[in-house]
């Protein structure tokens, strides 16, 4: 990176949050390093199912970022078994997880995930320096994210106390709120925050969820390259791109 480029860089993380009123933060691979545990469950449910369908291709480390990151649960089951070509019955909402349906696997991969993180989560520490300089300016707080564990991630992650505001997978059910890339969740959380959206910063990972902030009128979308990609960020609507959220400061 040239000098100019560095400047330029500089600049555009100063004044991506400078003027803002509010942080509307994705969770996983956000905050917490949980991303990568959705992962390894989306890994572990698809593999299983995938191993009794064998003229259907294999499950791989693209179809998580191609079809399930930052997506609600049972879209990301949808989404993921349409690339493949496979149309299951949907099943109630609390539908057994060794049921074969749609319900059936989104929670059975909510059980692998749950088994993973009991253990507890640490939180990225550039995120929680970036959020505790965000609070100190005054600044209010959300965390919009498309799981349901949300509120069990914050609270094995130790940052419970500092989020009053929280527009989960659950309230996004309950108030009939489509999910990302649909901007509809971070624009509640704003509205809950009683700030209008042109004075929130959102701050993403996945490319929906950088799509979901690019739609609507917010103050500008921080995109942290966790894999994604800075370029595949930035072409999704990333106003500037880090890879982590100290840079910020």
């Amino acid at each position: 990176m040239t000098e100019n480029m560095a400047t330029e860089q500089a600049s555009a993380e100063l004044s991506a949050w400078t003027g803002a009123s509010a942080i509307l933060f994705d969770l996983d691979g956000v905050l917490t390093p949980t991303a990568t545990v959705h992962e390894r469950a989306w890994q572990e449910l698809f593999e299983g199912y995938l191993a009794s369908q064998p003229r259907v291709a294999g499950y791989s480390e693209s179809d998580y970022f191609d079809h399930i990151d930052g997506k609600p649960r049972f879209d990301g089951v949808r989404d993921f078994l349409a690339s493949r070509g496979i149309v299951l019955p949907e099943g109630p909402t609390d539908d057994d997880p060794a049921n074969i349906t749609v319900q059936g696997l989104g929670n059975r991969k909510n059980r692998i995930f749950n088994d993973i993180v009991s253990a507890g989560v640490e939180p990225f520490e550039g995120s929680v320096r970036f959020l505790q300089a965000a609070l100190d300016r005054g600044l209010k707080v959300a965390v919009v994210s498309s799981s349901r564990n949300a509120p069990a991630v914050l609270a094995a992650a130790g940052l419970s106390r500092h989020f009053e505001v929280v527009v989960d997978g659950v309230v996004a059910a309950r108030e009939g709120l489509p999910g990302k890339p649909s901007p509809a969740t971070y624009h509640y959380a704003a509205r809950l925050l009683d700030l209008p959206s042109l004075e929130c910063v959102v701050v993403e990972d996945a490319v929906s969820g950088v799509q979901a902030g690019n739609a609507g009128t917010f103050h500008s979308v921080v995109g942290v390259d966790r894999g994604a990609g800075r370029q595949t960020l930035l072409e999704a609507g990333a106003t500037v791109v880090v890879t982590d959220l100290d840079e910020l400061l």
